[in-house]
């Protein structure tokens, strides 16, 4: 249905100060500090989780040399989703205004809704980091859990057995775990922390962890070791999209990271359409704007360890996160 004078009656009269309301400011890019973005020229794309080869055996002199399997693990697939809105504007509702050019208003408005839903969608990995179902990884279980399955049997964890606010103490647990972390085999890969990714929440928290020389909260005179040594080499970065208000996650530099595909970039359109008008003969002018993108967000493998997407499909994490929370979701 057009936007028509009856929704717009005040802007017909003389007299108004200002319009407001649509003049906000928004968060931009913020999917962009969590995922590798790639093109894509198909409905949905696919990638297989591969599982080498476990710890060489000793060989006894005058024995045969013993023979390792290497396999696919599983198959994970994007599937693009479409996301579109549009508006029309009768002709005498633009005609008639006296303050305003009202397609350009509502056409920065429609970039503002379609940014914003980009937003939210990626950081649904994140806030579906610790629900499986249907936004359950390769493997079976979430993004963030304690019991992944490794094809060479038993189980990986991302997250700690104990959850926990983010301090000192929980932040060097994490990075102490990480350097831990291990392939489908069981085989342990050289791994570290390089950001923390927080809710806006924590960001006075992060600040002092992260930047200050000496430890935080105590009269000692010890430095700060994540800081000194090298530690989250990007820092941090704030998420105001995040849910959970006090879970934090720690990326890594896994050469498989989360993953973001881009069939078709946000694109808007404004055409003219002509309908029968409500008075006589009159032809009535209706201006559509429509915009439109396709993308598919999920995480891309690099170990067996739980995956979310954010439209559909998806793969495994691999060892790109670990994350703690103060209460469990």
């Amino acid at each position: 249905m057009a936007i028509s004078r009856a929704q717009l009656a005040k802007e017909l009269e003389p007299g108004l100060n200002a319009l407001f309301g649509m003049e906000y400011g928004r968060y931009e890019g913020q999917h962009a500090e969590i995922f590798d973005t790639e093109g894509s020229d198909r409905a949905f794309e696919e990638e297989v989780m591969l599982s080498g080869f476990g710890a060489a055996p000793v060989k006894n002199e005058g024995a045969g040399i013993s023979f390792d399997d290497a396999n696919e693990a599983y198959t994970a697939r994007y599937t693009h989703e479409t996301v579109a809105m549009g508006f029309s504007i009768t002709e005498e509702a633009v005609e008639d205004n006296l303050y305003d050019r009202l397609a350009s208003r509502y056409t920065r408005a429609l970039a503002r809704s379609m940014a914003h839903t980009k937003q939210v969608k990626a950081a649904s990995v994140l806030n579906n980091a610790f629900t499986a179902g249907a936004t359950a990884g390769g493997d079976g279980v979430a993004l963030c859990d304690a019991s992944h399955p490794l094809t060479s049997g038993g189980t990986f964890a991302n997250e700690p057995s104990t959850a926990a606010d983010l301090n000192e103490t929980s932040l060097e647990d994490a990075l102490i775990n990480i350097a831990g972390f291990v392939d489908e085999r069981g085989l342990v890969i050289a791994l570290r922390g390089v950001k923390l990714i927080i809710p806006r929440q924590l960001q006075f928290i992060a600040e002092r962890l992260l930047v200050s020389n000496l430890r935080v909260g105590t009269a000692d005179n010890d430095v700060n070791a994540i800081k000194s040594m090298g530690m989250l080499p990007e820092g941090y970065v704030v998420n105001d999209y995040l849910t959970d208000t006090d879970a934090f996650f720690i990326k890594t530099d896994a050469p498989t990271r989360l993953q973001h595909f881009e069939r078709m970039p946000p694109a808007t359109n404004l055409d003219p359409d002509l309908e029968p008008g409500n008075s006589g003969s009159r032809l009535v002018s209706v201006i559509r704007s429509a915009s439109q993108t396709r993308v598919a967000y999920s995480v891309r493998p690099a170990r067996n360890e739980g995956e979310s997407s954010s439209p559909t499909g998806g793969r495994d994490c691999g060892p790109h996160f670990f994350k703690v929370l103060c209460s469990c979701p």
